[in-house]
């Protein structure tokens, strides 16, 4: 199979972006930054700065926009791939919880990238709490997402804003790898099938450590997300998700036992099963989401013959 393409070669000096009315970050630039505004990447927060904009042009030509694109980023940080992306689309929604990043970033798109400006709007705050956002709907996230809250605000992005068809983040190899994983594979878990409620799920790349700063101790991956209608129409999104919660709490047992507290009974969980197709004796690993969707409506039709007797 072949090996996603690695992203890790750091340029020695910033340059104009695709269309060469961004000049984007180096090196150099990102510690300058830094420095005048006295941030130090924090664990908490998760910052690990891109300072390659090879690196940052690849990463957006992986995202595989459209000019009439409208792109939120979660957590732009020092601007670095916020410029990259004005570049290329016709409007960015950046949006940044640390507020001394927050208060910058416009400054840097005014003075990198002033043909630009218009195409760029700032949210200061927490992407796992914004429920809107200004101007027209997202057409696509992009983003380098804090390792430590990835998983929850892509689910949440993609849950709030329907409008996104196209999403390519940057995250933990390890994280990339789960949520890219197919049933069967080891890693295959809660990310995997929830993230394919809503999308097709791709491996994207590798980015290795020496493009960011401070370099990470591990690696990172892209995973590319490509929007589709989920797999049943007839069953809530909640309700999908509280079986695969309850499937993979207790993953080493059947799925008649894991899903015996969800059901009411390990023998209600069996009938359900065997109503949706699945075998009693399968594991969590092993099903697709549409799978879990048919257990989820098989509980919808026996509550409403229950309710109807």
């Amino acid at each position: 199979m072949r090996q996603p393409a690695q992203l890790n070669e750091p340029a020695e000096q910033p340059s104009a972006g695709p269309e060469g009315r961004a000049a984007l970050l180096g090196p150099a630039d990102v510690r300058r930054l830094a420095t005048e505004l006295g941030v130090r990447p924090t664990k908490q927060l998760g910052q690990n700065f891109v300072i390659d904009p090879n690196t940052i042009r690849r990463i957006v030509g992986a995202a595989r926009l459209r000019p009439e694109d409208v792109v939120v980023e979660v957590g732009p940080g020092l601007g670095s791939l916020t410029l990259g992306l004005l570049d290329t689309v016709s409007r960015v929604v950046a949006v940044e919880l640390d507020p001394v990043l927050a208060a910058a970033l416009p400054g840097t798109v005014a003075d990198r990238a002033p043909e630009l400006v218009e195409r760029f709007e700032l949210v200061a705050g927490d992407a796992l709490r914004v429920k809107e956002l200004p101007g027209p709907p997202p057409t696509a996230l992009v983003a380098n997402l804090p390792y430590n809250v990835a998983v929850p605000v892509l689910l949440t992005m993609l849950e709030r804003f329907p409008s996104l068809r196209r999403v390519l983040i940057m995250v933990q190899a390890e994280v990339a790898d789960r949520l890219a994983a197919e049933p069967g594979s080891r890693v295959y878990g809660v990310p995997s099938v929830k993230a394919r409620w809503y999308a097709e799920v791709r491996r994207a790349g590798s980015i290795g450590r020496n493009v960011f700063w401070p370099a990470p101790h591990v690696e990172s991956g892209l995973v590319a997300l490509e929007r589709r209608e989920p797999p049943r129409a007839d069953v809530p999104r909640k309700e999908v998700f509280a079986v695969v919660d309850a499937a993979f709490a207790q993953r080493r047992k059947t799925l008649r036992a894991a899903l015996g507290g969800w059901a009411g009974s390990p023998a209600k969980a069996e009938l359900l099963l065997r109503s949706a197709g699945v075998d009693p004796g399968a594991r969590g690993e092993s099903l697709g989401v549409a799978e879990y969707a048919a257990i989820a409506a098989a509980r919808t039709a026996e509550e409403s013959k229950e309710s109807a007797s």
